[in-house]
C-alpha cells in the first residue's frame, strides 16, 4: 500500500482540515477537497459536529483495502430508508447478494437491446424539440433542468411501460420532489443534530417525510392518488390472466416491473411487495438522477471542448449513415465517445462521495472496526498522483492501450464498495441511454459556454450545479443527422 494509515506525526491520526463549520453542499467544496488532497497524499480524517468523524480517502490502494467488503455507514444511508426502502443502494449481505441475483437477469443485454429503440424513439425527437425552439430565441438555456425531465420519462417507460413527456405537471412534480429529497438528505448527512432519530420531531424532520410521502404517491398511477403499492398489486393480480401473460410475453421489451415480478431464486422464494417498491423507487431515482447528472456534465465538457464535441460529432454521423436511427450494434462502433463519456466521467462524476463503514480494523488497527470511511471519487478522480495533467479533459486517458493500466480502483464512477467486482447493476443501461441520448443531440446541435453563468459544482447525492448548466444552443438543421 502507498504510505501507512498513521497519516501524521506521533500521533498517527492527523486532525486534518477543520470541517466543523464546512457544509459539503458549500459551493467550492469539492475543489477545496482536491486543494487538501495534494497536502494530505492519502487520506485526513474531517468532523461533523464534535463527535462523528470521517475518514476521507482518496487513493485507489487505500480505497482498494476499505472497499472490499465493508458494509455501507448506517450513519449515512439510513437516512434513505423512509424514501427509497431497502433496495440495492442501502442492502447489505446476503439480503444484498439475494436482491442482487434477482435483478441481474433484468439487465443482461437480451433485456437491454430492446431498449435502444426505446431511447431512440423517446430521445430523437422530444428533447431535441424543446431544444429547437430555445435555440431560436438567442439565449443560452439551463440544461440540466430538460435533461433531467428526459431522463425521469425514460425511466418511468422503462419501469412501468408508460410514460408521457416530461413536461406533463405530474412527471415535473416528480422531478422537483428528487430534488427536494437530495437536498434534504445532504443536508441530514451533514449536520451532525440530525444523526439521531429525533430529527423526525423537528420542522426539518417533519418535511422530509412529507416529501418521502410526496414522492411515493408519484410512483403511484396516473392519477397520483394509490401509491406504488398499489401499482403493484394491480399488476400482480393481472398476471394472473393467461391473456395479460401473452401479452407480456409479446412486448417489445420487458418493462423493469414485469421482470421484477417474475423473478425468483432457485427455491422459488419472490420478492414481497415492500421490497418491490424498494427496488422500483431505488431505480427510478438513481436511474434518472445520476444519469441527467452524467449527461448534463458531458454536454457541459462538449461545450467547454469544441474540438472533442466536433469528432464526436463526425462519429455520431458516420454511425448513423442513411439511417433513421441508431442500433443495438452501432453504440459498440462509439469509441471515441465512450471515451469522452468516460473522461467526463472523471472529471464530473455523478456520484461524488459515499461513505462506508469499517467491519473489522485495518493495517493492524490504525483504523478500528466500526470506523467511518469516506471515498471521495472527486477528489479520486482528479489525484495527481494517479492521473497525469489531473484537470485536463483528455479522452485519451480511456483508450485501450492507457486503460489497461489503471488501477482498478483509480476510476469509479458508478460508486464502490463490495459491489465494485461486479459493477453498478444499471451501469450497462445508463451507458447506453446516454450514448443515444448524446449522439441525437450533437447531430442536432453546436454547444457553447455561456462565460456570464459557468456552472458552479455542488454535490447534492449527486454532483449538480447550483446555477443550472448554461449553454448556447445551436440548431444544425433538419438533416444534420444524415
Amino acid at each position: 500500500m502507498a504510505g501507512t494509515w498513521g497519516l501524521a506525526g506521533d500521533s498517527g491520526f492527523l486532525r486534518g482540515p477543520d470541517l466543523l463549520s464546512f457544509q459539503i453542499q458549500q459551493t467550492g467544496s469539492l475543489d477545496k477537497v482536491v486543494s487538501w488532497a495534494h497536502q494530505f497524499p492519502y487520506a485526513y480524517p474531517f468532523w461533523v459536529g464534535q463527535f462523528l468523524g470521517f475518514l476521507n480517502i482518496y487513493e485507489p490502494d487505500y480505497a482498494k483495502a476499505v472497499y472490499s467488503g465493508d458494509p455501507k455507514a448506517a450513519d449515512v444511508y439510513d437516512f434513505f430508508l423512509q424514501w427509497i426502502g431497502k433496495g440495492l443502494l442501502i442492502l447489505e449481505g446476503t439480503k444484498w447478494f439475494q436482491h442482487r441475483k434477482l435483478l441481474t437477469p433484468g439487465f443482461h443485454y437480451d433485456v437491454l437491446e430492446p431498449y435502444v429503440a426505446l431511447f431512440c424513439e423517446r430521445h430523437a425527437g422530444e428533447l431535441p424539440d424543446k431544444w429547437e425552439k430555445k435555440a431560436q430565441e438567442n439565449k443560452s438555456s439551463d440544461i440540466f433542468c430538460d435533461v433531467g425531465h428526459m431522463a425521469l420519462d425514460s425511466l418511468m417507460k422503462c419501469t412501468f411501460g408508460q410514460g408521457d413527456s416530461g413536461q406533463c405537471h405530474r412527471d415535473s412534480s416528480y422531478y422537483r420532489t428528487v430534488y427536494d429529497l437530495t437536498l434534504l438528505a445532504q443536508q441530514h448527512i451533514d449536520s451532525f443534530q440530525y444523526h439521531k432519530d429525533f430529527i423526525y420531531l423537528t420542522p426539518h424532520g417533519r418535511c422530509f417525510l412529507w416529501t418521502c410521502q410526496a414522492a411515493h404517491d408519484h410512483m403511484g398511477s396516473d392519477s397520483c392518488a394509490p401509491g406504488l403499492h398499489h401499482v403493484i398489486r394491480k399488476w400482480k393480480a393481472a398476471l394472473q390472466d393467461k391473456k395479460e401473460q401473452e401479452k407480456i410475453q409479446h412486448q417489445r421489451h420487458l418493462d423493469f416491473l414485469d421482470i421484477l415480478l417474475g423473478a425468483r431464486d432457485e427455491s422459488g422464494i419472490k420478492l414481497s411487495d415492500a421490497d418491490l417498491g424498494a427496488e422500483v423507487d431505488t431505480f427510478t431515482f438513481e436511474g434518472h438522477d445520476t444519469t441527467n447528472s452524467g449527461i448534463s456534465w458531458f454536454v457541459y465538457c462538449m461545450a467547454l471542448y469544441p474540438e472533442h464535441q466536433q469528432r464526436c460529432r463526425e462519429e455520431a454521423r458516420e454511425i448513423l449513415g442513411d439511417q433513421d436511427s441508431f442500433q443495438w450494434d452501432d453504440l459498440g462502433k462509439m469509441t471515441y465517445l465512450t471515451m469522452c463519456i468516460k473522461e467526463s466521467f472523471r472529471l464530473y462524476p455523478p456520484v461524488p462521495q459515499v461513505y462506508h463503514q469499517l467491519s473489522k480494523p485495518v493495517d493492524d488497527c490504525s483504523l478500528p472496526a466500526g470506523g467511518l470511511v469516506s471515498l471521495h471519487i472527486y477528489a479520486l478522480h482528479r489525484n495527481s498522483a494517479v492521473w497525469p495533467n489531473p484537470e485536463v479533459f483528455d479522452p485519451l486517458c480511456f483508450s485501450p492501450e492507457n486503460a489497461s493500466g489503471h488501477h482498478p480502483f483509480a476510476f469509479m464512477p458508478f460508486s464502490a464498495g463490495p459491489r465494485i467486482p461486479k459493477n453498478c447493476i444499471g451501469q450497462q443501461f445508463a451507458m447506453n441511454e446516454m450514448k443515444v441520448v448524446i449522439a441525437f443531440c450533437l447531430l442536432c446541435f453546436e454547444f457553447s459556454l455561456d462565460l456570464l453563468q459557468l456552472p458552479i459544482k455542488m454535490p447534492q447525492l449527486v454532483l449538480r450545479s447550483k446555477n443550472g448548466i448554461h449553454l448556447h444552443l445551436k440548431s444544425l438543421g433538419p438533416e444534420s443527422g444524415k
